[in-house]
C-alpha cells in the first residue's frame, strides 16, 4: 500500500527498552531539591510508578506519564501497547485510571492515516480501562513516539507503593517474562509468528483485572514490571522496603522462545543496562546465564509484582487464576541480613 509504514524502522529503540537506565536516572535526579507538602503521599524522590496527592480524606490523585518509540509496525497495535503500558502505573498504585492526555511525536512525512490509527489504538485501550482521553500535545520529530499522561483515583489509605514489602510476604507476578527479547528478535526477523503473537497479546492486556482482584487483599507492596526488568524493579522494592527477596526461578513463567533467543545472544540493549544497575544486589546462584538475562529483560506493559501477606496468598492466587491465568507465586520476602538484596534459586 502507498501509505503503509513500518514504524519500528523509524526508531532506534523499541518500547520500554528505550528507557534511561535506573542507575543513570538516579544520578540525574541526585541533588534536585524536593519541596515538602503534607498532602504529597508519593513523590519523585521515591522509585515508585506514579505520584500520589491527597485531595481529601477519601480521595487521592494518582498521576503518571509514559511514552516511547514504536514497538510494533502496525500503528493501531502500537497505540494499544503504549496506552496499556501508561495505564499500568496507576494500577500498580492500586488506583483506577480516569483521565488521560495524549503525548505524541510524529515525523512530518508520516501518513495521516497511520497517525490516526495510532491514536485510535490508544483511545480504544483507554476506553477499555473505563477512562477518558480529554486532549493532549503533539510535536514534529524525526522518530515517532506515543504515550499518555494518566490521572487516576485511589483512597489515601489504600495507596500501594513498592516500598512496603514485609518479611514473610509472598511474591506474586502476573505476566510471563521475555517480551523485550521477543520484540528484539522480531525486529531482526528472528522471532516466530507464535512468539510475536504472544508478545503482542501480553503487551495489550491491561493490568485492570489483576488490580481489581489485588485491592481486595492485604498487599503490602506492588510495582509493575516494565523497562527495568523483573530484577531491576524487584531490586527497587527490596531497597525501598529494606528487605531481601528470594525468587524461585523455576516458578517464574519465562517465555521458552525468549530463553532460547537469550541463549543465542539475541538481547535488547536495555537488558545490559538493567544488569549493570542491579547485578551488584543479586546473588544469581547457579541460575543459567540465559535465564538470568530474561529476568533482567525490559518488559513493555509487563505484569504486576505484588508482595502479599502470607495468609492471603492462596486466596489471592485462587481468585486471580480465572481472569489472570499467568499469575504465579515466584518467591518470598525475608529480613535483610546486610548482604545481597535478591537471591535466585
Amino acid at each position: 500500500m502507498e501509505n503503509e509504514v513500518k514504524l519500528t524502522k523509524l526508531s532506534k529503540c523499541a518500547g520500554c527498552g528505550a528507557k534511561v537506565g535506573a542507575g543513570v536516572l538516579a544520578n540525574l535526579l541526585e541533588g534536585i531539591r524536593v519541596h515538602e507538602d503534607p498532602n504529597l503521599l508519593v513523590g519523585f524522590d521515591k522509585s515508585d510508578d506514579a505520584s500520589v496527592y491527597k485531595v481529601s480524606d477519601d480521595l487521592a490523585l494518582v498521576q503518571t506519564v509514559d511514552f516511547f518509540p514504536p514497538i510494533a509496525d502496525d500503528p493501531y497495535l502500537f497505540g494499544q501497547i503504549a496506552a496499556t503500558n501508561a495505564l499500568s502505573d496507576v494500577y500498580a498504585m492500586g488506583g483506577e485510571p480516569k483521565l488521560c492526555l495524549n503525548i505524541m511525536a510524529v515525523p512530518e512525512s508520516m501518513p495521516s492515516e497511520a497517525v490516526h490509527q495510532m491514536l485510535r489504538g490508544g483511545y480504544d485501550k483507554v476506553y477499555e480501562a473505563g477512562a477518558l482521553i480529554t486532549g493532549g500535545h503533539s510535536i514534529l520529530d524525526d522518530e515517532p513516539k506515543y504515550g499518555l499522561a494518566v490521572t487516576g483515583f485511589v483512597h489515601p489509605d489504600r495507596v500501594l507503593t513498592n516500598a512496603g514489602a514485609r518479611p514473610g510476604d509472598v511474591l506474586v507476578l502476573t505476566k510471563p517474562l521475555g517480551i523485550g527479547i521477543l520484540t528484539t528478535a522480531a525486529k531482526a526477523g528472528m522471532a516466530s509468528a507464535e512468539g510475536i503473537a504472544l508478545a503482542e497479546r501480553l503487551m495489550t492486556t491491561l493490568n485492570k483485572s489483576a488490580r481489581d482482584v489485588m485491592v481486595r487483599y492485604h498487599i503490602h507492596a506492588c510495582t509493575d514490571v516494565t523497562g527495568f526488568g523483573l530484577l531491576g524493579h524487584a531490586c527497587e522494592m527490596a531497597q525501598g522496603s529494606d528487605v531481601e527477596l528470594e525468587i524461585d526461578t523455576a516458578a517464574v513463567d519465562l517465555i521458552p522462545e525468549a530463553v532460547e533467543q537469550a541463549r543465542m545472544g539475541v538481547l535488547p540493549a536495555g537488558m545490559y543496562r538493567n544488569r549493570k544497575f542491579a547485578e551488584d544486589y543479586v546473588d544469581a546462584g547457579a541460575v543459567e546465564l540465559c535465564r538470568q538475562d530474561v529476568l533482567y529483560d525490559p518488559q513493555t506493559a509487563g505484569g504486576l509484582l505484588m508482595a502479599v501477606a502470607p495468609e492471603d496468598a492462596e486466596a489471592l492466587l485462587k481468585e486471580l487464576t480465572p481472569c489472570v491465568p499467568s499469575a504465579q507465586r515466584i518467591g518470598t520476602v525475608r529480613s535483610y541480613q546486610g548482604g545481597k538484596r535478591i537471591f535466585l534459586r
